[in-house]
């Protein structure tokens, strides 16, 4: 943006050690000769490593404090609502079909959209019910069942795939967008589109400066911000690069764009197809008027087994058929190490397994994509796994508090430094130029929300010298 504005370290830095004003380089006129390919692309990478803190930093530090308090979420639910999810281990378990018909009675309303049979001696069974009152849309009211004698233990609103309860629900949703629904997005997927740069930056730019930064140590005030800053950014840098490479693949705009590549590529995630064998006649076992109990042809005990044979080990989600046409749909729902994500479907009239797709078979990208998200949102590795991201989260934090700080006390509350003088880019041999404008307008492209401010930045920084410039000429 203007040069009138500062160089020091961005306080939204999530990279690495961004420098401070102390370390902006001179003038081209003055410059020194260059030393390597890199001494030319340095100014470059600390204008935008700046600039881009300043206006990701906000938005960033919303994701931080949010997806902490959402990796924390999963043993907060353990404890919120252990009597629902939690039961005394008894020695015989009850037919799935009766626990089911135990959830209807209890709650008539709606139509079973899925069953999660207990998949722990101590766990629940849940029945999830759509369309009853009062339950938002996207949402199901999963019933909660003692697996040994049919008591109803409760019911409670659920969401997406993971299962989340009332409260991870708010937070999962708070940290997505902000409760504003899919304009709401945009937010975190602009903050995820620009984390992996500010990170990659700073990263880079630490090393280059990484003997300079070992004499700050010992030394107080905001060159030991400086220092710790770098520290902490080049030790959390890969896990931010990771954290904004997984968020953009399930994001609006960046994300479609990922799903149509690896459709491109044949590396899509498979499905099971839920077309019953039987045809028309599936409709004669029942699928058709069964009043949404989920038992449609040969039941749901059958169905169960029939998923059991081929090898599908708890947990798992029995989804009944979507009409007369459509088979039940059994999948394994455990997506901690290792991965269960194994699916069958079954005829409803004959209780034969009519398909198979086996997480062995996925293709790898289907299989790094599942792995990855399942990282991001803690539950690839459990409790490890959400200590982990909670340890990125406070790391986010403090890397941008320290950036203010350093802004802030370079210009003892008042100006903010030199800037970072423009022309930079003349600098850069042709050779390494224009191949990068290259890759940044392909980036730009795939990932519109890093595409279109980086382009505004630009347009903005050029009006704005263009304006210095001119008032240049008139004194």
């Amino acid at each position: 943006m203007s040069t009138d504005l500062p160089t020091s370290p961005a306080p939204g830095s999530a990279g690495a050690g961004g420098p401070s004003s102390d370390e902006a380089p001179q003038p081209a006129a003055r410059a020194p000769k260059s030393r390597g390919p890199w001494a030319p692309l340095r100014p470059l990478v600390l204008r935008l490593h700046f600039y881009a803190g300043v206006f990701v930093a906000p938005f960033l530090l919303v994701a931080a404090v949010t997806g902490f308090l959402y990796a924390g979420a999963f043993q907060a639910e353990k404890l919120v609502y252990a009597h629902e999810m939690n039961v005394p281990a008894g020695d015989t378990k009850l037919p799935i079909s009766a626990q089911v018909e135990a959830a209807r009675k209890a709650h008539p309303e709606g139509a079973v959209s899925a069953v999660r049979p207990s998949p722990e001696d101590d766990a629940t069974t849940r029945v999830m019910l759509t369309g009853v009152e009062g339950v938002d849309a996207t949402h199901a009211l999963a019933v909660f069942v003692d697996p040994y004698t049919g008591q109803v233990r409760g019911a409670l609103e659920q969401y997406g795939s993971t299962g989340a309860l009332p409260l991870r629900t708010w937070i999962d949703e708070f940290h997505r967008d902000l409760h504003l629904g899919e304009n709401g997005r945009l937010y975190s997927e602009f903050a995820a589109s620009w984390l992996w740069v500010i990170a990659a930056g700073g990263l880079a730019l630490w090393f280059s400066r990484r003997r300079a930064l070992r004499k700050v140590r010992g030394t107080s005030g905001r060159r030991r911000a400086l220092g710790l800053h770098g520290t902490i950014g080049a030790w959390a840098a890969v896990g931010f690069l990771f954290l904004s490479a997984t968020g953009l693949t399930w994001s609006t705009y960046a994300g479609a764009n990922i799903d149509e590549l690896r459709t491109s590529l044949g590396q899509s995630t498979p499905s099971v197809s839920a077309a019953a064998a039987g045809g028309d006649h599936a409709g004669h076992a029942g699928a058709s008027g069964s009043g949404g109990d989920a038992e449609h042809g040969v039941g749901l005990d059958r169905i169960l087994a029939a998923a059991r044979a081929e090898g599908l080990g708890d947990p798992v989600e029995i989804v009944p058929p979507a009409d007369a046409s459509s088979a039940y749909v059994v999948k394994q729902v455990q997506r901690s190490w290792p991965e269960k994500q194994d699916a069958v479907a079954v005829d409803p009239a004959t209780g034969e397994v009519t398909d198979v797709s086996r997480f062995a078979d996925y293709p790898l990208l289907a299989k790094l994509t599942r792995w990855g998200i399942d990282l991001h949102t803690g539950i690839l590795f459990g409790l490890v796994n959400q200590i982990a991201l909670m340890l990125l989260a406070l790391a986010l934090i403090l890397l941008i508090v320290l950036g203010y700080l350093m802004w802030w006390r370079r210009g003892r509350g008042s100006a903010f430094g030199r800037p970072v003088p423009r022309g930079a880019w003349a600098q850069v041999p042709p050779l390494v130029l224009v191949p990068l404008a290259a890759a940044v307008a392909v980036v730009g492209y795939l990932v519109p929300l890093l595409g279109i401010p980086l382009a505004g930045f630009i347009v903005v920084d050029v009006v704005l010298g263009e304006i210095a410039h001119r008032r240049r000429r008139a004194v």
